[in-house]
């Protein structure tokens, strides 16, 4: 498809009414960071929520010792890149609520150097094997939020209890995306590859919306204060702390609230989230992110450290090649 198809619309309205309350939700990556509070905001407003994550950290553990009957919080211990643990998700969440009616695979990672372009499979840095024919960082970002849609889908259309989806029964998913799906940064390549592609296929799905009650929307936080920055000293040099302004994890969820309930919010639209500013991204034309929440002053002098080692003698050479 080489250009725009005339009357193709980039937003699928619903006005079907759609609320959190008295739903399920599965959400990937909740034991931490944006997607903990998101759980947290489902759960106030009476959602129940299967926190599907590697391990919890002690805020996310408080919520499954508080929300212990309705709503009602339970983890499941999940490999996002193992596709048997994401059918599981659904077969826990099914079991125990019945059913499903919001799907958010939200666990992400920012290229950190043991799945990064600047450290090639089989390097010293890097965990990828260089005869396994894969990314970790392709398949946490990109490959598991398209498979679990997959589920979702699946899962709305041929539930195991209740009704399928349609549009007067809406059904949600939600993929967590970036202001980098815009952007462009020679530190994480990959990562920013993958958000590209996520603003493609939230695109892609909008019309389902309408169509079949499905609604998939994506989220774009910019600098956001969660462990994806402040557990990586080397992401942390990128930022100016008495000129960049931290968005907070809190004003991302309640964007993702919104686009769960808000009926003008329709399928394939994008949200982009900064510090006290959030906006719908347009298809077309965009301005791109701007201002607080969105600058980050160190990123391009950082750029000397990946010439620094694009510079060494056999950079991207294996130890069997050298």
């Amino acid at each position: 498809m080489a250009a725009r198809q005339p009357g193709l619309q980039d937003v699928q309205s619903n006005t079907t009414a759609f609320s959190v309350e008295g739903k399920t939700a599965i959400v990937t990556g909740a034991g931490s960071g944006i997607n903990y509070c998101f759980a947290a905001l489902l759960l106030s407003r009476n959602c129940n929520v299967l926190i599907a994550d590697l391990a919890l950290r002690p805020e996310a553990q408080k919520l499954i010792d508080q929300y212990t009957s309705k709503p009602r919080a339970v983890f499941q211990k999940t490999d996002v890149t193992d596709w048997p643990q994401l059918e599981r998700m659904f077969e826990v969440a099914n079991k125990e609520f019945d059913s499903i009616d919001i799907v958010c695979p939200g666990a992400g990672i920012y290229d950190p150097h043991w799945t990064n372009f600047w450290h090639p499979p089989g390097s010293e840095k890097s965990k990828d094997g260089p005869d396994s024919g894969r990314y970790a960082t392709l398949d946490i970002n990109v490959t598991h939020p398209i498979r679990t849609t997959q589920l979702a889908i699946a899962d709305f259309l041929n539930p195991k209890n209740g009704e399928k989806a349609s549009p007067t029964n809406p059904k949600r998913v939600l993929i967590v995306s970036s202001i980098a799906g815009q952007n462009h940064n020679l530190n994480t390549p990959i990562y920013v590859a993958a958000k590209h592609a996520m603003n493609g296929f939230v695109r892609s799905l909008g019309t389902l919306d309408s169509t079949f009650g499905v609604r998939v929307n994506g989220v774009a936080p910019g600098l956001i204060k969660t462990p994806l920055w402040t557990d990586h000293p080397e992401k942390m040099t990128y930022i100016d702390t008495e000129k960049d302004t931290w968005a907070t994890p809190e004003e991302v969820a309640e964007a993702m609230l919104r686009l769960l309930e808000e009926a003008e919010l329709g399928g394939g639209t994008i949200l982009e989230v900064g510090a006290k500013q959030t906006r719908v991204v347009d298809a077309f034309n965009d301005p791109g992110p701007s201002g607080a929440g969105h600058v980050v002053s160190n990123l391009q002098q950082s750029y000397e450290e990946v010439y620094g080692w694009l510079a060494q003698d056999g950079w991207g050479k294996t130890k069997a090649l050298l």
